[in-house]
Formats: structure tokens, sequence, C-alpha cells
């Protein structure tokens, strides 16, 4: 059974107690996993309910145990039962230790980095399928790794440094032995690993996971030991001499000289010619620490753009909603909750490993990864969500020879599906690539029991179809409905797009740009608010703020990324 179908229990991260309630019972009458041990242990098959309650009795006493168990299901938790607060002694031995190796430029994983059979094995599991209990979640199984942005596989991960001194080249299959066990599987370079060490992800290569998860990926369990679950040294990858395709849904990691993920540092943005640009020049944060260094105030404030002149007359957007978006790059940890959360909203397709080679997945949301520094060394990250931006001069809706793609009063880009047909004009005109086509019937054998998942108030896309971001459109005319039939007017927070409500980092905001007291208009209205390409005049509505860097000078050394280049 599903864990959304289970009785169970368990201790949260901060101690206490609490009993895990299920929502449903269990769809296809399957057995939980508490019933099953009890099975095992007992001999006898009992209801998971009754289980956990017995297991319950001695934590709150047999005297008045129900009214205290339906307090414990009504407060989700069993106050009191907190473990005591631990506080370790830390000493600094050990980080003078790493701050001499790094400072010498050698470690132990550095040490075996030109040696091929004395690597160090990590096991790590899925950001998605965890140990492959999700494995049939055809979701999860196309959600690009966030470092890697593969789907659909789980290759070796090295530096590229080892990958070097091994021959090796991403796609590459290799044998790795360890532990007196093999396993052939591709392997991936990816920058920032540590030297001499290979990463495994778990939770892949399932035989029997179902219609979706069957025979994906590679089982790195046959290479796992119980002595060693988590690393071991002793490791060692030998080139097979194939290859294996890989899909990833991001081939290139550099912005190449363009300011598409902006970067400052606090000092900067704190800094008096900082101020004075902002305040006398009216200028606006600007470029990241990768912009070339010989540009004024290139690490801090740029001066705003000449306004750019349109060669029509342009729509003033200056009556009733008009919507809008910001995301902070600072607050962005690149979890791709936002990918899924759009998926889920808005019935978009899982198209497979191999319509993704092709370049076609489906998500109406993608989450850009860009390193910074030498991929050799410790290269930092940044995590950009690109969504459609809604631009108010659209390139789209200039090339649509039937009017699918309009836009509308309250400034949303919109799509009529019954109008498209399919000619790709304006996915081929859209510079920041968010527009999405059904080169099939992707939902043609979508099971009964999947349909039910569907949401009702978004159309299901047929082939031939050109579909993206509608900043949650019918979200919009609910809040619009809920407002009427509460005889009040639409508030700041009543609309919360799929993405804004999925973050955990609270990086989106989305609301009415002309309310000057909503969050997006603040949002917009702080010095670090930028537009991507904007030099291209399309009045995007989608908006990012700068990421700012606040780095510790005395470890700054250490990074070994000042001065470099993006790579």
């Amino acid at each position: 059974a599903h864990y959304l179908e289970s009785w169970g229990d368990a201790r949260a991260a901060g101690g206490p107690l609490s009993v895990v309630q299920p929502l449903i019972l269990p769809l296809f009458g399957g057995r939980t996993p508490v019933e099953v041990l009890g099975l095992m242990v007992a001999g006898q098959a009992r209801s998971g309910y009754d289980i956990v309650r017995e297991t319950w009795t001695p934590i709150l006493g047999e005297a008045e145990f129900d009214t205290k168990w339906n307090r414990v299901l009504h407060d989700g938790l069993h106050a009191g039962s907190e473990l005591p607060e631990v506080v370790p002694a830390l000493t600094g031995d050990a980080f003078a230790e790493l701050g001499r190796l790094r400072a010498a430029g050698a470690s132990a994983s550095q040490a075996a980095a030109g040696s091929p059979g004395d690597l160090e094995v990590v096991f790590l599991p899925s950001p998605w399928l965890h140990d492959g209990r999700f494995a049939n979640d055809g979701w999860l199984q196309e959600l690009p790794d966030p470092l890697t942005k593969l789907t659909w596989d789980n290759p070796a991960l090295v530096s590229p440094t080892t990958a070097e001194t091994l021959g090796l080249a991403s796609g590459d299959l290799v044998r790795v032995d360890h532990a007196g066990r093999s396993l052939e599987l591709p392997v991936w370079l990816l920058p920032g690993m540590a030297d001499g060490v290979v990463a495994l992800t778990l939770g892949y290569g399932r035989q029997r996971a179902g219609r979706v998860g069957s025979g994906v990926g590679f089982n790195t369990f046959t290479v796992r030991t119980s002595q060693a679950p988590d690393f071991a040294g002793g490791g060692n990858l030998t080139r097979v001499g194939r290859k294996h395709a890989l899909s990833a849904t991001q081939e290139h990691g550099s912005m190449e000289g363009r300011p598409l993920v902006r970067e400052s540092t606090l000092a900067e943005l704190r800094s008096e010619s900082a101020s004075h640009e902002a305040a006398g020049e009216g200028a606006q944060a600007g470029d990241a620490a990768h912009a070339p260094k010989n540009l004024p105030s290139a690490m801090g404030v740029y001066p705003l753009e000449p306004h750019h002149v349109s060669i029509w007359k342009e729509h003033a957007y200056d009556q009733g909603h008009q919507w809008g978006m910001t995301i902070d790059l600072n607050a962005c940890l690149g979890c791709n909750a936002c990918m899924v959360a759009c998926q889920s909203e808005n019935n978009v397709p899982v198209v497979g490993k191999d319509q993704v080679a092709r370049g076609r997945e489906m998500h109406w949301l993608r989450v850009d990864r860009y390193f910074s520094g030498e991929p050799a060394g410790s290269p930092e990250v940044v995590f950009q969500p690109v969504p459609c931006m809604h631009c108010e001069d659209a390139p789209c809706e200039q090339v649509c020879p039937v009017a699918a793609t309009v836009h509308d009063a309250e400034g949303l880009n919109v799509m009529v599906y019954n109008r498209c047909i399919g000619t790709r004009y304006c996915s081929n005109n859209c510079p920041y690539k968010v527009r999405r086509f059904n080169f099939f019937n992707f939902t043609k054998d979508t099971p009964d029991i999947l349909q039910l998942a569907m949401n009702p108030d978004v159309t299901v896309r047929a082939r031939g179809v050109m579909e993206k971001c509608t900043y949650c459109t019918q979200r919009i005319n609910r809040s619009k409905i809920d407002a009427k039939l509460a005889g009040r007017a639409l508030r700041d927070g009543d609309v919360k797009t799929a993405c804004q409500q999925a973050c955990p980092a609270s990086a989106i905001e989305f609301g009415d740009i002309r309310d000057a007291s909503s969050r997006v208009a603040q949002a917009k209205a702080d010095p670090r608010n930028y537009a991507l390409l904007g030099e291209l005049n399309t009045k995007p509505r989608t908006t990012y703020l700068t990421k700012v860097r606040n780095p510790n000078p005395d470890l700054e050394g250490l990074s070994g990324n000042e001065e470099r280049p993006v790579s």
C-alpha cells in the first residue's frame, strides 16, 4: 500500500513522537508495511490501526488512553515527548587540519586521483527516487537531477580531473569493481566532485517496480555491502569501450559571458559608489561576479540601459489587474519542487527518455544550472527557474499565423489550443525557449487511475498543439470567483501559482504589479530586480532578483574561485 494509505508512527526531526494517519483506504487492497511486519513477527494478520494503538498503549498509559490517543491524532504529535537537547563539544582541531590540507593542495581523495585501482566509492540515495521506492513514478523519473540535469538514468559521477586521468568522457560505459563485485554503467563528469571519488546513485535498476520504473537505470545495490553501506575505498573503474545514451535537459553549463544569472556581493551592494549610482544616476543591481572585470562597477551596480523604442504603438497595461512574477535567485536552491508542482497542476505529460534526448521534454518550467569557476576546482553553482516570461511585447505572438497565442487585458500571454495548427513558429521565435510542442498524443494511453489524478480545471492538450506556462490562469479565475462570492475585492495573496505554493524557500512571488502594496510589486521595486534578456525589449512580466553572496573573508582564499571565469 502507498504511504498515504498507511497507519504508522514516527519521531520528527525536532524530537516529538507522532502518529502517521492514512488519507484514504488502500485503493487496491494492498497491505501496509506495518501490517506486513506484524504478520512476519506475530504470525497473524492484524490491521495497521490496531498495531499502532497497541504500540502506543505503554507510551500514553492505559489510564484515559482513548482521550490521550484522540489528542495525539488531533494535534499530530505527542506533546512532551521531545528528546533532551544535546550541545556537542566542538573543537577547532579538525577544521584546522582541513584548512592545512586545503592550503597544501592535498587530500586523501586527491592523492588517489591518479590511481584507478584505489577510488573511494560513495553511495547516494537518489534525490527523487530515494532508495527506489518511488521508481514507478514517471514524474520523478523525468525530473532532471539538480546538478547533472539527467533524467531516466543514474550514471557513475566522477570529477573532470579523475575522468581525464582515466581517459573517460561522459557517456562512456565503465565497469565498477568494488568489494569483489562488479557493475557496468555509464559515467558522467560533474564539476565540483572530489578527485579520486566515484559516486553511485541508488534507487534505479529495479526489475519489478511497475509499468514505469522496471528496467530503468542501473542497480548500484549490487556493489554495495552491509559492511560499508555509505562509502568505502578500494574501488576500481575500467573503461569498457562502449557508449551509453544519456538524456539530459541541459547540455551546456556556461552563460558565455551573458548576464543571465546576475550576482553580486553584500559588500559591493553596500559600497558607497553603488549607493551613489543607485540614488543619483538611477541604477539597478546588475551583473554577476563573472562579468568582465574591466567594466565600471562590474561587481555591483550597472546603469540602466537606455529606453528601447518600439516600431509600433505600445499597449498601455494600466487598467484592472496586471499580473507579474519575481524569482529571487538568492533564495532558490534548485530543488525542482516548482517543476513537479507545475506538472501536477497543469496535467503536463511524461514523454520518456527518448523524447527527452531529442529535446522534447514537456515541463512548462525548467530550472537552469550554471557553474562559476574552474570545473576541476571548487566551482560555485547557481540555479535559475525559467517559466514563460509573459512578455508585454511577446515575440511569439507576432509570428503565429492563426493568433493561437495572444495577450489578454491583464498582461497574460495565453494559448487558444483549438486554434493552434502546430507551425511551431512561436517556439522558434521565443528567446527564452519555454514553449513545448506535443509531437505525439502523450496522454492517449493514460490509465484510468491516473486520469483521476488530472486537474479538471486544466485542458488536456492533444497532438500537434503548443503549450506553455499560463501563470496558473485557472487559479486566478478561481480566486476571482471566491472573492466575488465573499463580496470583497481580490486581495494580495489570494492567487498563488502552483510553483509559488510549492517553493520551500519562498523564492517566487506572484500578484498584481499595479498594487503598490503587493509583495510582487515591492520585490520589483528592489534594486536587485532585473529582466532576463531585457535588451531584447520583450518587457517580460517575470523578472529576477540578483543573487547576493556574502563570503567569509577568512575562508574566501580557500575556495579557489576568486578571479576565475565562468565555466
